[in-house]
């Protein structure tokens, strides 16, 4: 066996892990897979990408392209076929060759697996379909794999990525069809969401077929998430979540991905000049997280007459401070679901104040304790003790009592709102 020319798979590392950046929709898995003892690596009880666990630790993986040669001419991608970047390609055992040598070096934990499209969707999903499969059979591969599945591609195929990755995204792209005919004509949302459709009956008949026996194969144990690209067209605020929540009720998706359009060169004049605000991105995971953990609709958080999330506040204080009437929240007599709706309430927060009901009246100082953000939850609630603070409730100053102007956050509360959702 021939060793590799690392210098040659070093310049196209550097340009398909660069290249690969563009692409969001990766996360923590979730994934049980058990150690093989034969084999190398675990992903046993944590996903791994680059990204943050839920405790804060930073994970890592090998995020790239197996070729930025692309066969469409999407007008936001710095890949499309008309574009002038420099290209590269790698086969699936240098792909392979490199997951294995980086692990071993403890670099990182598993694999992202993307593609630019090259013969057609199938050519490419057999490619990214060889890497997964040769990890996983010829060297005992246990570590984390995340597959992308190439929109159109048949069904066998999709249901073959999903026996040997944790995780497969089919991303959508945009959030409506007028989108994608304005930049990229060649691509349809209905063939993304026939994909996804595919993966998550397959999904649903693994999860009988492990009822009836442990011996049956798993199916991307770790679901699937898909990515929309924010502001390379006008779509509001509004449409994108409620395509986000159409999607999750439609296919079980764990996650959707939003990445602020980014200008490329050379850009096409339908495409904005400037980047959206990254602000606007964060806005759109928190009110992700009001979708999936906090049992907000779509319609609450936005609607037609502010169909765009408010950038100087969090989404659930901006709808508390549109619906006061719904408030004050009592901690210590409210349900589950009255008590997410206060701002500063975090999934956690409100777990632990049920937990504690039982055995004591709540107060301001056990909220403190529990590491409830009172500086906007104060206003919203009545506790056991006085909470002079909720008198100002219906007061025209509240807003800026709650968000001051001019307030700058950092890098570390963008993170934190965006990866753990504590509203």
């Amino acid at each position: 066996m021939s060793l590799p020319d690392w210098n040659s798979l070093k310049n196209k590392l550097s340009i398909l892990a660069d290249a690969a950046k563009y692409d969001a929709s990766c996360s923590s898995s979730g994934s049980q897979r058990k150690r093989d003892p034969k084999g190398m690596g675990n992903v046993e009880g944590m996903g791994i990408c680059h990204s943050y666990a839920p405790d804060g630790r930073c994970i890592s993986l090998l995020k790239i392209l197996m070729t930025n040669f692309c066969i469409f001419d999407c007008k936001y991608c710095i890949n499309r076929v008309s574009s002038d970047v420099k290209r590269a390609r790698f086969s699936p055992e240098e792909v392979v060759t490199l997951t294995l040598e980086f692990y071993r070096r403890n670099y990182i934990e598993g694999l992202f697996l993307s593609s630019g499209i090259m013969e057609s969707s199938d050519a490419t999903m057999e490619k990214l379909i060889q890497v997964a499969k040769t990890l996983r059979q010829v060297h005992k591969f246990q570590g984390y794999i995340h597959l992308k599945v190439v929109a159109g591609s048949s069904q066998e195929l999709i249901e073959e990525a999903g026996l040997w990755a944790d995780r497969v995204s089919a991303n959508i792209e945009m959030p409506v069809q007028p989108d994608l005919d304005l930049l990229a004509p060649a691509k349809t949302i209905d063939s993304a969401t026939t994909s996804m459709n595919q993966i998550a009956d397959k999904v649903a008949e693994s999860k009988e077929e492990q009822k009836k026996t442990f011996k049956a194969p798993k199916f991307a144990p770790a679901g699937q998430t898909t990515q929309m690209i924010v502001g390379a067209t006008p779509s509001s605020d509004a449409l994108i979540l409620s395509s986000s929540q159409s999607l999750y009720k439609k296919y079980g998706l764990r996650r959707v991905y939003y990445s602020a359009y980014s200008p490329i060169p050379h850009a096409d004049v339908l495409l904005p000049r400037e980047q959206p605000p990254l602000i606007r991105e964060n806005r759109l995971y928190q009110a992700d997280w009001l979708l999936r953990f906090y049992k907000f609709d779509a319609s609450e958080i936005v609607d037609d007459s502010s169909p765009n999330l408010a950038l100087d506040m969090d989404p659930k204080t901006a709808w508390a401070l549109r619906n006061r009437a719904f408030f004050p929240v009592d901690v210590n007599t409210a349900s589950r679901e009255e008590l997410l709706r206060v701002p500063g309430f975090g999934v956690r927060n409100v777990e632990r104040i049920l937990q504690m009901r039982p055995h004591r009246k709540i107060s301001l100082t056990d909220l403190t304790k529990l590491n409830v953000s009172l500086k906007r939850a104060k206003y919203f609630v009545v506790t056991s003790d006085h909470n002079p603070d909720v008198l100002l409730l219906d007061s025209a100053n509240l807003k800026s009592s709650i968000v001051p102007e001019h307030t700058q956050l950092s890098l570390f509360d963008l993170a934190t709102t965006a990866k753990t959702g504590e509203l």
